[in-house]
């Protein structure tokens, strides 16, 4: 069987510790409107058992005018211990279609602090498919306490992002889909430019997984390769809103690449300021 990343478990693996102590299961689905699924309506009809709702929506920083913008530490452990998590906890997390949203709650999980933080390899989907355990039972939580050390370094801010443009600093690996980023496709946000920030390489958040199972090392790897990202250098992920640049994150710790940061704000915030410099085409 060909290498996995260190941060995917299997179905059998998560299925086998379902109810164990020190385990946390969440469900970390969203949806961009043309999916026309609502994962919290989801989540109640059907989960893991266990598990509990993180809600991307409510789970960032309602004073920025963007969407999905990082929450304030003191707010994101007072929503994690209301869900009864722990730092010490296993923390498996899931997604509806495997590798869509879920790489984001594992990435911010681990720049709060966490240590243990794992992603369902397949999602839900396949999960159901399987005919594995599912419930519409309401999940008991116990009092807690986490405790967020937040790692600011990991995030790239709109200041960064202009001195990585102009100085060459990271190489940035754009998440978004190939049409958008060459700007054949239009932005789903109305008013937003289309295309890419200039040096800034291709890599579809899609091409990292197949069928919702995130590829193999060697896989992670060629990927990358072919798009162009150099991993001896550090490197900056985005996308549209911050959410899936996480899957390339993923992708780079899972070949051992830690000099990388994700930049928030992502397309949403840099096409949508007047002077930010996009370019349009492969390169």
């Amino acid at each position: 069987m060909a290498d996995k990343s260190a941060f995917v478990v299997s179905p059998d693996w998560l299925q086998e510790r379902l109810g164990q102590p020190g385990l946390s299961v969440v469900d970390g689905s969203w949806y961009l409107p043309f999916q026309n699924r609502d994962p919290k309506a989801e989540y109640d009809a059907g989960h893991i058992p266990g598990a509990v709702f993180f809600d991307h929506d409510k789970l960032s920083d309602h004073d920025s005018d963007l969407p999905h913008t990082f929450p304030k530490p003191e707010a994101f452990a007072a929503a994690i211990s209301s869900m009864g998590i722990t730092n010490d906890d296993t923390i498996v997390v899931y997604d509806g279609p495997g590798m869509f949203t879920s790489p984001r709650v594992w990435w911010m999980f681990r720049t709060m602090g966490a240590k243990n933080v794992l992603l369902l390899d397949g999602g839900f989907d396949n999960w159901k498919k399987a005919g594995r355990p599912v419930t519409d039972e309401v999940t008991k939580i116990a009092p807690s306490a986490f405790v967020a050390n937040f790692d600011a370094a990991k995030i790239a801010s709109f200041d960064d992002m202009h001195k990585i443009v102009e100085n060459d600093t990271r190489q940035i690996a754009d998440a978004r889909a190939a049409g958008r980023f060459t700007g054949v496709e239009p932005e789903p946000r109305a008013g937003l430019r289309s295309g890419h920030m200039p040096g800034a390489r291709s890599v579809p958040s899609s091409s990292l997984a197949d069928g919702g199972y995130l590829k193999d090392i060697n896989g992670l790897k060629q990927v990358l390769d072919k798009a162009g990202v150099d991993l001896s250098r550090p490197i900056v992920t985005s996308c549209g809103s911050g959410i899936t640049a996480a899957v390339i994150t993923l992708a780079l710790e899972s070949l051992g690449h830690k000099d990388n940061v994700l930049y928030d704000g992502s397309w949403t915030e840099w096409a949508g300021a007047k002077d930010t410099p996009v370019v349009t085409g492969d390169a």
